[in-house]
């Protein structure tokens, strides 16, 4: 799925299913805290518009790709308090997609 797709489902959508649909497009783990957390500091680095989002962890979805566990992902990143490892809400404009697909992990 590509970030496009997962805007047409909603324009508003929570920074980990953006994650998730990133690391499809670049190929990458999604599965990693750690660069998810990345990945949130680069956005709210960037100046993009994000609200925190109080995500029920039980409705992320259960298994999502190759037996990984959305919730499991999601409960790790509860136990930490730093605002990387929360779940906010983005509007997916062009904008948004733009900076997002600019996002590189560090090696």
């Amino acid at each position: 799925m590509a970030l496009e797709d997962l805007r047409k489902k909603a324009i508003y959508q929570n920074s980990i299913d953006t994650w998730i649909v990133t690391c499809e497009e670049k190929n990458i783990d999604w599965y990693e805290t750690e660069n998810y957390k990345k990945f949130v500091a680069y956005l709210l680095k960037s100046g993009l518009s994000m609200k925190k989002f109080p995500l029920c962890i039980k409705e992320t979805g259960g298994i999502y790709e190759r037996g990984k566990d959305k919730t499991k992902f999601a409960e790790i990143l509860a136990q930490h308090n730093e605002p990387s490892s929360a779940a906010y809400t983005l509007k997916l404009n062009d904008q948004t997609i733009n900076i997002i697909r600019n996002f590189q992990l560090e090696s």
